[in-house]
Formats: structure tokens, sequence, C-alpha cells
């Protein structure tokens, strides 16, 4: 027996290696984000209330581990999905739309919930006994926590989501990018998950850090020699990052918002450090009105 995560900007493997670590089972981490991006910009199901394709998310990570389970020859797959746990991706009809888009139809079986589905290939064939198999359904976890407990098992995450896709506000990001890239770096993609991201025109977007964290992992992300840094000395405020550069008039707005999001006094004037691939320059400007620039948020 073995597992297999998969882990993409928007989903990491954190909580499967922390469970590998726990229990000695061999984990396999696979980084599928440029066939994810490619189901993603065109879904067969469409999106969830943001930009969750769960059912084809998961049809697609069922189809990478049937690949992975003829290349190793193991028997079958197997998921803790739960029927009726997730209105959306696991209903019986999601269920099954999974398994018929997945490479590995009669192949796949969910063990919680196997009695209240059809029998699958193995317990057809005797490599798995029906009869020890479960029938939970709903939402309800108390049968799963049992269960855990029965195998010493207490030390586990919250049944929460953790996928960036389900997030609003992540969500229109990505919109953004897609509509206004052909390209989507793994930087980029990263960059989404910090700061304000405010669109300037057709081309250019700026990210204004919120938090030091914020600050920290934008300047991590920059890359110097494509990227304009742009942040005021000795008062404190954001790292402001134009991903690829700009033009003098975006570098000129970009400054003014720098100086908006800042510690400064209003109506005071100051001089914004502007780092590109040919150096350091200064743009002095006068602090404004946040909402002024409320037009250009994502």
């Amino acid at each position: 027996m073995a597992w297999v995560n998969f882990e993409t900007p928007f989903f990491s493997s954190g909580k499967a290696r922390r469970a590998a670590r726990l229990t000695g089972i061999p984990l396999t981490v696979k980084n599928i984000t440029k066939t994810y991006i490619d189901m993603l910009r065109n879904p067969r199901c469409g999106y969830g209330a943001n930009m969750n394709p769960c059912l084809d998310c998961h049809a697609l990570m069922f189809r990478l581990a049937a690949d992975m389970r003829k290349e190793e020859k193991f028997d079958f797959l197997f998921s803790g999905e739960v029927v009726g746990q997730r209105p959306m991706s696991q209903t019986k009809p999601s269920l099954r739309y999974v398994e018929k888009h997945s490479g590995a139809e009669g192949y796949i079986l969910r063990p919680l919930s196997a009695r209240l589905l059809l029998p699958t290939i193995p317990e057809q064939e005797g490599l798995v006994d029906r009869e020890r198999l479960l029938d939970i359904s709903g939402r309800g976890r108390k049968r799963q926590i049992e269960l855990a407990a029965s195998f010493g098992i207490t030390d586990y995450p919250a049944p929460a989501g953790g996928c960036l896709l389900t997030d609003k506000g992540f969500s229109r990001r990505l919109r953004d990018l897609f509509d206004h890239q052909n390209r989507y770096p793994d930087r980029d993609l990263e960059l989404l998950k910090y700061g304000r991201h405010l669109r300037i025109d057709g081309t250019h977007k700026i990210i204004v850090g919120r938090t030091k964290t914020d600050n920290d992992r934008i300047l991590d992300l920059a890359n110097p020699g494509r990227d304009m840094i742009l942040h005021i000395e000795d008062i404190p405020g954001p790292v402001v990052l134009i991903p690829y550069g700009a033009p003098q008039d975006v570098t000129q707005e970009a400054a003014s918002i720098c100086a908006a999001y800042s510690n400064a006094k209003q109506g005071d004037s100051f001089a914004v450090s502007v780092r590109t691939a040919k150096g350091l320059e200064t743009i002095t400007v006068t602090r404004g009105l946040r909402e002024k620039y409320a037009r250009y948020q994502i």
C-alpha cells in the first residue's frame, strides 16, 4: 500500500506529509501545476461558487493516479471520500462522474462508503472483503472519529478545506490573471496569495504588501532582473511590486499608491525608491487618499 498526493499553488501536500510521518505509510507527492492549469482554464463541468472545478479536479487526480497504478502494477485505487459529505463533489452522481472520467473505472474503492456504492472489480475478484467495508454517509464525522480512535489515531487535522480556489478573493485574482496573461509561471500564481492586487490597465498590475509577511514574501518572489520594486525609506509602509516592469506613467501611479498605503501623513511629500534591473531611482510623490485607488482593486 502507498499514498499519492498531488500539489499545486492552490493546495499543498502539508497534511498528507504529516499523516505519512505519523503512520509510516510511504507517500509520493507530485506537482501537477501545468496539467492542472490546462484543466482549470476550461473544466468540463464548470466551477463551483468560485474557481473551484471540484469534479474535474478529482477526475484529473484519479486519472494521474490510474497511470501510476498501471506503471507500478497496483491492484486498485482507494480514497477517503464519503457519500454526501460534500454537496458538490461527493454525491453519488458526482462520484460516478469522477470514476467515469478517471481512466480507472471499476478500480476506485471508497472504503468508508463502499456498501452504499456498486461493488468494485477488486471486491468482485475477492481482493477486498466487501463485508468489512463501511456504509458511512452524510456530513457528520462521528463515525470517522470513532473509527480513528479504534485504530489509536488521535492526531489528525480539522475537517476543513484548504483549496484556495474556493476563496472568493483569490478566485477574482486568478480570473484576472487568466484574462490578462497567456502564460502562468508558478511565481505569478504564488504571488496571488499575497498583498493587495490592483489592475492599473490591460497590461500592468501592481501588488501592494499589507503586512510584514506579505512584504517579505513579495520580495522573495520578485525577480530583480524583470520586476520593479518600490518602497519608502524610513517610513513604515508596503513593498509594491510591478511584475515585469512598467512605463513611467504606471510607475508614477504605483509610487503614489505606495505612499497612500504607508504610514506617512496625509499631504506630505517624500521620495519613493524604485529598484529595477538598471539600478535605483526615486520618485517624489504626495500622500493621497487610499479611496482614490479603489477602482483598481481586483
